[in-house]
Formats: structure tokens, C-alpha cells, sequence
């Protein structure tokens, strides 16, 4: 079986609500990310995952996402990583979709940028750091990182450009799961909530 690489985005942080860009900010979950965090680790407990016994588990080293693993079980066997952390914002960061297209009214992210931030060209190469690694590995991943930069590695996977990010949201603390369908990059889950509903 070829490995597959399982997607945890953070719980819902103060910024998340809010819909400020949060990328190097390293702000703390709220009560309801905690939450939501332990029940994706119940979650990842049960079939058909069993706890992922056997698999890799890598972290953003950014708060949010790290203290999502913890608190879904997994911060014992994690390892943090730099590539998983979310996009550098620059000059947007903080900022709401609405406060910048008030200043640019055209802007799209997946198309324009940012200014001093990332570029979109080094957040693809993050990425793609991340979908080689895992395909070379002889086991399942599981990684918890941040919206934009788990669509990139979706996009990354299907071998799309990453303004395909555009079209495939996720929500705090869902889990994706990208895996394989006559032996090309599929989706076999996106932007899963189930467990939130109990």
C-alpha cells in the first residue's frame, strides 16, 4: 500500500473566527478549539484509524497547531516541522479579507500574493516538500498544520498548481485524507467535521 498523508487543520483560534489572516502569529487556541481537538483525537482513536499505531506524526511548531496535536493524543509522538507552518502573510497579516480588498479591491490570494511576505512560489515549495517526503515514506503521515498551507499540500498532491488551493477550504479541525486511485494522487476525504457533530 502506498503511504498516505492524513491532513489535521487547528481548532478555532480568536483569529480564525474572525477571519484575520493569522500566518507566523503565534496565537493560543480558544475553549472551543480545545474541544474540538480532543474529539478529532477520539476521533483518530476509533476505526478505522486505531490510534495510526504505525504512522509518522509531524506538527507545525506554531501553537495552534501543535497544541491541536497534543490535545488530539498525538504530542508524544510528533515531531515538529517547519514546512507544515502556515503562510507568511507580510504585510497582510492580521488583516481581513475585507480590509484588504478595500485597499485592492481585485485581490485574490491564490493569484496575487502577498507583499512582504511569502511568495506563492515558496509557499508551492513547502508543499511540495511535504507531499515528497511522504510518498517516500514506507508509512502513513499525519500532519497538523493551518488552512492555507494543508490546501497547498492538497493541491500539491493532485498535482495542481496552487491557486487550485482556491477551490478546496477547510475548516478549524478538520481532517482530509489523501491517498491514491488506480495508482494517481487522489482525495479520499476533505474537509471532514463528523466528529465535531457530538
Amino acid at each position: 500500500m502506498a503511504p498516505r498523508i492524513l491532513l489535521a487543520r487547528h481548532g478555532q483560534t480568536a483569529w480564525s473566527l474572525s477571519g484575520q489572516h493569522t500566518g507566523r502569529t503565534d496565537i493560543p487556541l480558544l475553549d472551543e478549539g480545545r474541544r474540538a481537538a480532543k474529539l478529532l483525537g477520539e476521533r483518530l482513536r476509533h476505526e478505522p484509524w486505531s490510534g495510526l499505531a504505525g504512522a509518522e506524526i509531524r506538527t507545525s511548531p506554531l501553537v495552534r497547531a501543535s497544541e491541536t496535536c497534543e490535545l488530539a493524543g498525538f504530542g508524544d509522538r510528533a515531531e515538529p516541522w517547519d514546512a507544515l507552518m502556515e503562510f507568511d502573510y507580510g504585510a497582510y497579516e492580521g488583516m481581513t479579507p475585507a480590509e484588504i480588498k478595500a485597499g485592492r479591491p481585485d485581490w485574490f490570494i491564490w493569484r496575487d500574493g502577498v507583499p512582504d511576505g511569502e511568495s506563492l512560489a515558496q509557499v508551492s515549495a513547502r508543499a511540495d516538500e511535504v507531499v515528497d517526503r511522504v510518498r517516500s515514506a514506507d508509512r502513513d503521515v499525519l500532519v497538523f498544520g493551518h488552512g492555507h498551507i494543508l490546501r497547498a499540500i492538497g493541491a500539491r498532491w493532485l498535482g495542481e498548481d496552487i491557486s487550485f488551493a482556491a477551490r478546496i477550504r477547510l475548516d478549524p479541525t478538520s481532517l482530509s485524507v489523501l491517498n491514491w486511485a488506480y495508482g494517481m494522487p487522489a482525495i479520499e476525504v476533505w474537509n471532514d467535521t463528523g466528529h465535531l457533530a457530538s
